[in-house]
């Protein structure tokens, strides 16, 4: 189950809310916790036995943390942790990539080849296991205590509103509300509000870009031509942005609703002038947990330069893993962390004497780039596009010409797009809310009902038709 279908839309949602609000206070959680677990194992339940392995395994291991780390210990058991953490996650998701990597190694030796397991990969497992490693890390830290309530944590690894897509939540930043936690008539009104502004993001523009994107992506190179490879990038580029931001913004509503609150995972990262800034900006929460989690426990910027620079390249190779198990992901992370360190070692120095525009544009064209191994198949297939993009394919247009790709709707989505992924409307939004005049913002308001409104109803209608509406996040 996802948020940007009508079961959710229509049964889930009215039912999950409705029972919540009618519960008293102290089986609110508890609902809640059957809720998601019933979210989770809509298509799949047997993945639900993973999640509860997880709770469990991370509810007893936080207290033996909690009990050695009274005593000065503390170690032991959170080594213990982490390693079955990450293998859990390495079972499910690694083993296969492992196994075939080390099939061609075999294969050069004329060993007989290792059989594939097959093994299914549980939707989300790299999210929830990102919230139970920050539990028991934080247990360890001290920053937050042990959960005496095996529900409580089993809630706080299993709530649906960001299960499945983020925004990544720290344990400690939400320790408290989830013992307590209340909702106000306007933290509901923003939760709606904010929640619609992320499905319209995922449905409107997300999807409709998607149809081209997919589209060109699966012609093979030497049938792509140069403008072509460039309107799929373009369409894709805007596709992951408002896919992953519209699901952030759908869940940091629901939360909003149930009396959460979530902090914000994107803030307009295609306007950043540099890649480090744009790690700023780009899911916040995966790149604040990297950065607290590993890059600073490795030492962050407190050692030698070269350490620097190498614990830079160690988290972003595994940044890379964590979205998924291909090399395409690890030449993606390698990519990144190359131009951070390129950026630390001089290039952030020589670009502050470029006029903006051209660093912006220095910027796209690494992240641009960068989204061709993201989305490609195969890395044969990221050169072919690549090659694609720079003029180097032989096609002539007559097979897969711009005009077929290029139509009116894909062209009024990445208009629309373009604007949305800046911030030009939060400023007319922040404009309008300094608005003193009673009538004026009265007004204002209407017309803001109204927008809303019009995004709810054109994304209802849309999903109700059976358009396309793919889900992304499978491969985390």
């Amino acid at each position: 189950m996802v948020f940007s279908s009508p079961i959710f839309l229509f049964l889930f949602l009215p039912i999950t809310l409705g029972v919540y609000f009618l519960l008293p206070w102290r089986a609110r959680n508890l609902w809640l916790l059957g809720a998601s677990l019933v979210f989770y194992g809509w298509g799949e339940p047997k993945f639900v036995l993973v999640m509860l392995a997880s709770i469990v395994m991370n509810f007893a291991l936080a207290l033996w943390i909690d009990h050695a780390r009274k005593r000065g210990g503390g170690r032991l058991p959170l080594t213990v942790a982490v390693v079955a953490n990450i293998g859990l996650l390495a079972i499910f998701k690694y083993t296969d990539f492992i196994t075939g990597n080390l099939n061609s190694l075999l294969t050069q030796l004329h060993i007989s080849p290792l059989a594939l397991t097959g093994i299914a990969l549980p939707i989300g497992i790299s999210f929830f296991t990102f919230h139970a490693l920050s539990y028991v890390i934080d247990v360890y830290r001290g920053e937050a205590p042990a959960q005496r309530n095996p529900f409580t944590i089993g809630l706080y690894i299993s709530l649906y509103s960001q299960l499945i897509a983020g925004p990544i939540i720290r344990y400690h930043d939400v320790a408290q509300q989830l013992d307590k936690r209340s909702v106000e008539r306007a933290d509901f009104a923003y939760g709606v509000e904010r929640f619609v502004v992320g499905l319209g993001k995922k449905v409107l523009i997300a999807n409709t870009l998607a149809v081209p994107a997919d589209l060109i992506f699966s012609i093979p190179g030497e049938q792509l031509t140069l403008p072509v490879a460039w309107l799929g990038l373009a369409c894709y580029t805007l596709q992951i942005y408002f896919d992953f931001s519209g699901y952030s913004d759908m869940a940091i509503g629901l939360g909003r609703m149930l009396g959460f609150r979530f902090k914000e995972n994107f803030n307009y990262p295609y306007i950043s002038q540099s890649l480090t800034e744009f790690w700023r900006r780009w899911h916040i929460s995966l790149s604040t947990w990297f950065r607290d989690y590993l890059y600073i426990p490795l030492g962050g910027n407190r050692v030698a330069t070269w350490r620097i620079y190498l614990n830079l390249i160690i988290v972003f190779f595994l940044c890379g893993l964590w979205h998924g198990a291909s090399w395409n992901f690890v030449f993606w992370g390698f990519f990144h962390g190359a131009f951070l360190v390129a950026e630390r070692v001089g290039l952030a120095r020589w670009m502050e004497t470029w006029l903006a525009p051209f660093r912006h544009i220095y910027l796209l064209l690494v992240v641009m780039t960068s989204w061709t191994f993201f989305r490609a198949g195969s890395s044969s297939e990221a050169w072919s596009f690549l090659g694609a993009m720079v003029g180097l394919s032989p096609a002539s247009g007559a097979e897969h010409p711009f005009a077929l790709y290029a139509d009116t709707q894909t062209l009024l989505a990445l208009a629309v797009g373009v604007v949305a992924s800046t911030p030009v409307l939060s400023s007319i939004k922040r404009w309008r809310d300094s608005l003193t005049l009673r009538g004026s913002e009265i007004g204002a308001s209407v017309i803001e009902g109204m927008a809303q409104a019009c995004i709810l109803l054109a994304s209802v209608m849309l999903l109700a038709a059976g358009t396309y509406n793919p889900f992304i996040y499978f491969r985390f």
